[in-house]
């Protein structure tokens, strides 16, 4: 996660550590999928970090650094364990490993992975405010779904798709397409209407940016990098499988600071 990484950074120091903790606490969680062979295997350790939120709230974490650094967030900042098991429950609920039915149903798993994760970055900055929620979940959901688009190209090549159907669908457009990398104009039709809906939320987000205390604003950083592959992913007429998207934008640090001096999302 090196542009979470780089957000952390950016944070003030009161809430840094305890931002890179909760990051962490989302990568483990993120990565069961990707490395287990079995779903048993895989609920097993989502078990585990069912426990290890329990404990932390009962004072008593398992060494293990992700849990000590976590334990210390919540001490902290008395973050709100709701949160936590959200993140764990629709992270299992993924394990299903099969493509979303629908674009709600993708916005659904954003709101309740990273929209949950923009709540507690919130506590962490001692922020408690109404239309920063609003901001976080309508990021959150772009996030999620510019996510997505994303690992398309290597979900592919592992011959995985989770794309939701309804759109494929209504292109004509099939798992087998994203499987062999197609470039035809039904898929990146696909691609559009995907991106299209993560810009809505951008755009929705930002119409609370107003209302939205500037303490908020560290933890919405993240928007440049989502604003920043839509651009990208626009100006490659949204062929999601463009070598140009597989690499990273060398400048991404720059434009994350100059937003934090700005105080803007």
């Amino acid at each position: 996660d090196y542009e979470g990484f780089v957000c952390s950074l950016l944070l003030p120091e009161a809430a840094r550590r305890s931002s890179l903790a909760l990051r962490a606490f989302n990568v483990e969680l993120a990565q069961v999928k990707d490395f287990v062979s079995q779903k048993t295997i895989g609920l097993m350790r989502m078990q585990f970090w069912k426990t290890v939120v329990e404990d932390i709230y009962r004072d008593d974490p398992p060494v293990q650094p992700v849990s000590v650094e976590l334990w210390k967030a919540v001490r902290k900042h008395t973050l709100t364990r709701r949160w936590l098991l959200k993140i764990i429950a629709e992270r299992e609920k993924d394990l299903e490993d099969r493509a979303y039915r629908n674009l709600q149903e993708l916005e659904s798993y954003a709101e309740n992975t990273q929209s949950s994760l923009l709540y507690l970055l919130l506590e962490t900055l001692g922020v408690k405010n109404v239309h920063a929620d609003h901001a976080a979940s309508h990021i959150g959901k772009a996030h999620g779904i510019v996510t997505c688009l994303r690992a398309t190209p290597y979900h592919g090549q592992r011959r995985k798709v989770y794309l939701p159907m309804d759109i494929c669908i209504l292109h004509g457009a099939s798992q087998e397409d994203f499987i062999r990398g197609s470039r035809e104009q039904n898929v990146r039709d696909v691609v559009y209407d995907i991106a299209s809906q993560a810009h809505v939320h951008l755009q929705h987000a930002r119409s609370f940016s107003k209302s939205v205390p500037d303490a908020a604003m560290p933890a919405f950083l993240h928007t440049v990098a989502i604003e920043d592959y839509l651009e990208r992913v626009r100006k490659v007429d949204f062929d999601v499988f463009h070598p140009s998207l597989q690499r990273r934008n060398p400048l991404l640090p720059i434009q994350l600071y100059f937003r934090s001096w700005k105080k803007t999302y």
